[in-house]
């Protein structure tokens, strides 16, 4: 099959593609401006050992299983993974946690301890509430094509199915929706935070993202390696197809021909590669700001810095961690919500923040994983520590002294909830200043577009472009972001590509492009 393919960055989307294409048999290079693969799900090296840098959260297990079976082989002989029985631990204070569990009715068990049976009643109408709106846009919206407005929806769904466009829920905003359900203002706090998954504040994200926390009751997954053991296997079963991945090569420039359509990339060591198709897996506004190059710079329109999703102060440690039971996915609160998104959105980092902690030495049970041969606590874990912020990078420079301060807050929140860390534990931290140099033109969002209002899931950059031959993918591209979500991007982009590329072979073949590649500076230690 004809069609020269390169994909730019080897994050989760760009690997999901070109390894889906390869399977096809399209000729597919790779083309990632680091060391390694896996784009945001990376690894640093902290006190000798590497540690996750990236999402830690795996849910949407079929997507994978799907791509490993286009590739003709199993996920499971690939990498080793398991369901997680504790989905996350919270806690408000020392006396205050909460456990949701894999199985619902121990969730249910747990809810009820922490806040009496009509709480659980609640949670039971939620999960009713949550199944619906993701079995309703499960297929249509999530894994089917880029919808640029309401009504191409409404007809996927059934145009006489306006009651279950309703039942979304898009003009009602998700902390105003879970009151209905949780009067308990821990609990609302506690489902309100699956908004940040995809970068928003709960305060001005519609109430169909509830529908995340159903995704996440179905089963999260524990990978051994981390997500970037995740990244590393898409890399070699698309090699086992013929895909061709090359690290350290920076694309500097996507090129097109007199007609304005993608003919290739330039490299930043001056090496041209010819391309029928180019599918960019970075930021899209890398593209509108001509990082690539202006001969592509129109291709897609520039996102406002207004409707950036959140960044993200991100300590990655090796340290001992006491005084709390951590499970793997663990998080304390702030004891008023509506004020930390306000100094979010007022480009302050929170006073008080929430803070989410991964061990990533514990296996998600009740008990920790790890332990030393006479049954104690390990002196010291890998942890990634990760606070909200606002994603001004590209403005702001966070200096020693602010993230200093950060650092100080992150530690108040754990110790108010019975969690210390060692004083002068070994780390690396990145603030949006470090990943606006990781991923250029962002400000430092790591999620793209923030789904704050109802049209925001009709305003994501889509697969194609304005340019022939150059298309999307990755987590700031429809559907969404995550995981799951960016490599869906990817299978999207694979399948515009392929129709394309037929639609033109009577004439000559031709693949359709899109791709990215930006330069980056590492993430670097600053305490």
């Amino acid at each position: 099959m004809s069609g020269r393919v390169v994909v730019i960055g080897a994050g989760m989307g760009g690997l999901a593609s070109a390894a889906r294409l390869a399977a096809r048999g399209y000729d597919v290079t790779v083309l990632e401006k680091e060391a390694s693969v896996g784009g945001k799900a990376r690894q640093v090296e902290v006190d000798g050992r590497m540690v996750e840098a990236g999402p830690t959260v795996l849910t949407m297990r079929d997507v994978f299983d799907d791509i490993f079976r286009a590739c003709g082989t199993r996920l499971e002989d690939h990498v080793r993974m398991r369901r997680a029985e504790i989905i996350a631990r919270h806690a408000w204070s020392e006396d205050e946690r909460l456990d949701l569990f894999a199985d619902p009715a121990r969730s249910e068990d747990a809810i009820g301890d922490f806040a009496g049976a009509d709480a659980v009643r609640g949670y039971r109408a939620f999960r009713h509430e949550t199944r619906r709106i993701h079995d309703i846009l499960n297929e249509p919206m999530m894994r089917g094509d880029n919808v640029s407005s309401p009504l191409p929806l409404l007809w996927r769904i059934g145009l006489w199915r306006f009651d279950a466009f309703a039942a979304m829920r898009p003009h009602q905003s998700m902390w105003k929706a879970l009151d209905r359900f949780f009067p308990d203002p821990r609990l609302r706090q506690l489902f309100a935070r699956y908004a940040t998954y995809c970068g928003s504040s709960p305060f001005a994200a519609p109430a169909t993202l509830m529908l995340i926390a159903h995704v996440e009751a179905t089963g999260v997954w524990l990978v051994e390696g981390g997500i970037n053991a995740l990244a590393q296997a898409l890399r070699q079963v698309g090699e086992n197809r013929g895909m061709v991945c090359r690290t350290n090569a920076e694309v500097v420039r996507v090129t097109t021909d007199a007609r304005g359509r993608v003919d290739g990339v330039e490299l930043a060591d001056g090496d041209h590669i010819a391309a029928d198709v180019v599918i960019c897996n970075a930021d899209p506004g890398a593209i509108a700001q001509g990082r690539l190059g202006d001969d592509v710079r129109r291709a897609v329109r520039p996102l406002p810095e207004n409707k950036r999703s959140l960044s993200a102060m991100v300590w990655f440690a090796h340290g001992d961690a006491g005084g709390f039971d951590l499970s793997h996915h663990n998080v304390f609160f702030s004891r008023d919500y509506p004020r930390e998104f306000d100094e979010i959105a007022a480009g302050e980092m929170p006073s008080e923040p929430t803070v989410y902690v991964c061990a990533q030495d514990r296996g998600g049970s009740a008990r920790c994983a790890v332990r030393h041969s006479d049954g104690a606590a390990p002196e010291r874990e890998r942890l990634q520590i990760i606070v909200n912020a606002p994603a001004n990078g590209d403005t702001r420079s966070y200096p020693p002294q602010e993230i200093e301060r950060c650092t100080q807050r992150m530690r108040s929140t754990l110790e108010r909830c019975g969690l210390t860390l060692e004083p002068d534990m070994p780390q690396q931290v990145a603030s949006p200043a470090h990943w606006e140099q990781l991923f250029p033109s962002t400000g430092g969002a790591l999620y793209g577009r923030a789904s704050h209002g109802s049209g925001a899931s009709f305003l994501r950059q889509g697969p194609r472009t304005g340019v022939p031959g150059l298309y999307c993918a990755g987590g700031a591209t429809h559907p969404s972001a995550g995981v799951p979500m960016a490599a869906l991007s990817g299978l999207l982009a694979a399948r515009k590509v392929a129709v394309d590329l037929a639609s033109t072979s009577a004439s000559r073949p031709v693949a359709i492009r899109g791709g990215m590649s930006t330069r980056s500076a590492k993430t670097g230690a600053t305490g």
